[in-house]
């Protein structure tokens, strides 16, 4: 067998927010980073314009095994981070079948990819804290037990658990990041986040009018994507493989987040934001708020990024984003 490429990594879902970020610290680690990407006619690859000379792109899908195989073989990473996924919770119950293949059975497909090709590959697993949904317990840690409030949740469960499985039956450097809310500028518009952030931005420049959100008060634990990165990275560096809850061990509402986005602005975010029925989840996760004690401990991780530093960055990389587009600059 052909030997792996010793800083060589892997990364499906490499056009994402954490992709992006991930593939970021990588070439600064001196990586040679390959991303995963699907053959489709809407793939973007705006997040990692900036770095697309200096990674390679192969064509693969979650969805088909021999794709997955083919990639392994082909470029022999030694690391491999899955980060794809349908991973919108409100497209999650609209499509409950697809988010099930790409989330939970295409967890699978990749790890019995690794099996067959190298079984020495190193596999990080981008598990959630959607898992734990109807919270057991506050906070929650690695053995607090999952119960999952959207097929999104339920296909991470699913992928969690593979994961941990065939790190058990056959001995894969497997480990599994259970990640709490992470943003970012680059986040997608579809997210809550990422919608106060470019609406404040929006509204405070005259080109919207209000902010129509779901329920205000639905309190999260959120941090800053590029520090998250860094604990898979951390993961995978590690002697043994194991499962990680990665977070800041603080909540804020929805709310919250709104005002100091706003204020941020020099605006009051009641003057806008609007409630919205149409925004309410079939089933609302209850708090959660992680604790990474674990993290720190073993993995010495710890985040640089606060949450009003997080929120005023995000506010700040859409007024730039919304004043470059008005000056005609992308």
């Amino acid at each position: 067998m052909a030997e792996h490429h010793p800083r060589r990594a892997l990364i499906t879902g490499i056009t994402g927010q954490d992709g992006s970020y991930l593939t970021e610290l990588l070439l600064q680690q001196g990586y040679d980073v390959v991303g995963l990407v699907r053959r489709s006619s809407t793939v973007s690859f705006e997040r990692i314009a900036h770095l697309q000379d200096r990674i390679t792109i192969v064509s693969g899908d979650l969805l088909d095994e021999a794709s997955l195989i083919e990639a392994l073989r082909l470029h022999r990473p030694a690391e491999v981070y899955n980060l794809a996924a349908q991973s919108f919770v409100q497209t999650s119950f609209g499509q409950p079948v697809l988010t099930g293949e790409t989330t939970a059975l295409g967890v699978t497909r990749l790890l019995d990819a690794i099996r067959i090709v190298d079984p020495s590959i190193r596999f990080y697993q981008a598990s959630s804290s959607e898992m734990f949904g109807k919270v057991r317990e506050v906070p929650q840690t690695e053995t607090t037990p999952f119960y999952p409030r959207s097929p999104y949740g339920v296909a991470k469960v699913y992928g969690h658990w593979i994961t941990v499985n065939y790190r058990e039956s056959y001995g894969l450097h497997a480990s599994s990041g259970i990640l709490f809310n992470h943003e970012s500028p680059r986040r997608g518009l579809e997210f809550v986040s990422r919608k106060i952030s470019h609406a404040a931005a929006a509204i405070s420049l005259g080109r919207q009018r209000e902010l129509r959100l779901g329920n205000l008060d639905a309190k999260r634990d959120w941090g800053f994507a590029g520090d998250y990165v860094k604990a898979m990275w951390l993961m995978v560096q590690q002697d043994k493989p194991g499962d990680y809850v990665v977070c800041t061990g603080e909540t804020h509402s929805v709310r919250e987040f709104c005002e100091l986005a706003f204020a941020h602005l020099g605006m009051d975010y009641r003057d806008y934001v609007v409630i919205d029925e149409a925004f309410m989840r079939p089933a609302e996760v209850d708090l959660l708020v992680g604790d990474a004690g674990r993290a720190a401990s073993e993995l010495g991780w710890h985040r640089a990024v606060g949450f009003q530093q997080l929120v005023a960055m995000m506010v700040d990389a859409d007024l730039d984003l919304l004043q470059g587009k008005l000056k005609g600059i992308s």
